[in-house]
């Protein structure tokens, strides 16, 4: 049997952070199979399903590098497939017209409540031997309602959750399409998930309802159901259900923000799946490593921090290039001047220990591509009449030295020694002067980065 997992999000929004945890489960349990990952657009939501939304999904996919080897599939481009799977349906006996309106089938649910009964569709035109159905309203549309068994239940073992039991009496008869025609959400699934083959269905556990469903409307349709895999949902940090304060935003959202695919998909991996205690691994290391089996059967909690520091970690192995090209844009709107400045992949290799983000990373890698403005207040403070010769000397001495970090940091001691200083005396107001800040980076890395004529121009100024 070859593996075949799909992703199948609705395009009535961005892709978040659940969708995209789903997206990646069931295309890593593809890879590590050598099977097929498939991706369906269910655009049958036609008041809430937007182009722009399915353009958001694909960039986000692209974005996390989660490519699918089939589709992607659009529901509403499959229509005749689904009338023609109701006609047989309907032929069969599976499937049968119920004319009944909105307004009755809520009336027979209120009666219903009113006895303490569960509210569902009584059956008003389920067709049964000995049975005489209502006359046929004139000029009434009907809805097309599955014929679910009225005995028995429906088991199934779930990947993620164990066995799970519905029994049948607890469903009532599932309207497949409407009066237009229109196949419904779960109907759709089903016969996508029959046609492209689908054995392993890998989704949030709020489908958890829809699944007894659709198991029996395959089974009608003799169709062997898949294997079932519902993942917890993710909360914030507090527990309750993640939001946009907690960063439910569009995955696209993300690489705005500063953040590296791997380090999204590393972080995304560890919300409600482990291989022992392994915290930073790579997509194939993952990939070789994923099963169901340990998949969580508890809501993951996302945590910014942890991402963050997963994001630091791989900035920190990123290529220079690579991170130079994602800052540049940022670097270029907030105004910098590359014209005889360091080359901003060496300025990256310099700052980018530190950044969280690479939007941090920009902002550091700033001070080399602008004029300094140091606070006169901390001059004053710094810039001492007993520092003065020492700086007068250091200037001196650069004229000469060979331009390299280990040459820079030995003339700066022995600076210090002939002034008899201590190395934040003099280290302090190169960086204001330089920079126009206290923090840098070692004061000679960002020497031997800005270069002799950029140094001594600035310190004559």
């Amino acid at each position: 049997m070859t593996v075949r997992t799909r992703f199948a999000p609705s395009p009535t929004g961005f892709l978040h952070l659940g969708g995209a945890r789903t997206a990646l489960f069931a295309w890593a349990y593809a890879r590590r199979f050598e099977g097929v990952f498939i991706l369906r657009i269910e655009d049958t939501d036609l008041e809430r399903s937007t182009p722009e939304a399915v353009q958001a999904i694909i960039d986000g996919m692209q974005w996390l590098g989660l490519h699918h080897d089939e589709g992607p599939f659009y529901q509403m481009q499959r229509m005749d497939r689904y009338r023609e799977v109701i006609a047989q349906m309907l032929e069969a006996g599976t499937a049968y017209y119920c004319y009944c309106t909105p307004e009755e089938v809520e009336a027979m649910r209120e009666r219903q409540r009113a006895l303490g009964e569960k509210p569902r569709y009584d059956g008003t035109w389920r067709p049964e031997p000995g049975k005489t159905l209502p006359p046929v309203p004139e000029g009434r549309k009907p809805v097309v309602r599955f014929r679910n068994p009225l005995e028995g239940e429906v088991t199934w073992e779930d990947a993620v959750k164990g066995p799970i039991t519905i029994a049948n009496r607890e469903m009532d008869d599932l309207i497949i399409a409407r009066p237009d025609g229109t196949p419904t959400y779960n109907f759709c699934v089903v016969v996508d998930d029959w046609d492209m083959r689908i054995t392993h269905v890998i989704r949030g556990d709020d489908h958890v309802n829809n699944t007894p469903r659709q198991i029996n409307i395959l089974k009608a349709l003799g169709a062997t159901p898949p294997i079932y895999g519902h993942v917890p949902m993710i909360l914030g940090a507090d527990g309750e259900k993640l939001s946009k304060r907690h960063g439910a935003v569009s995955v696209m959202e993300y690489p705005a923000q500063g953040y590296l695919p791997e380090a999204m998909l590393n972080y995304l991996a560890r919300l409600g799946w482990s291989h022992g205690d392994e915290e930073v691994f790579t997509m194939e290391q993952f990939c070789s490593w994923f099963d169901l089996d340990h998949l969580s059967r508890s809501p993951a909690q996302f945590n910014p921090e942890k991402l963050a520091w997963l994001n630091n970690h791989y900035i920190k192995a990123a290529d220079n290039e690579r991170l130079a090209a994602l800052a540049r844009p940022q670097l270029e709107r907030d105004g910098a001047d590359f014209d005889g400045a360091p080359p901003l992949p060496a300025v990256i290799a310099l700052m980018k220990e530190r950044a969280a983000t690479v939007v941090e990373l920009a902002d550091a890698a700033m001070l080399f591509y602008r004029q300094p403005r140091p606070d006169p207040a901390l001059l004053a403070q710094h810039l001492t009449d007993a520092v003065q010769p020492a700086l007068a000397d250091y200037a001196e001495r650069l004229r000469a030295v060979a331009w390299d970090k280990a040459s820079l940091s030995a003339m700066l001691k022995e600076v210090l020694a002939a002034h008899k200083l201590k190395m934040p005396q003099l280290a302090m107001p190169l960086r204001l002067l330089l920079t126009g800040q206290l923090q840098t980076p070692s004061i000679d890395a960002v020497i031997e980065l800005f270069g002799r004529d950029v140094v001594l121009a600035r310190l004559q100024r």
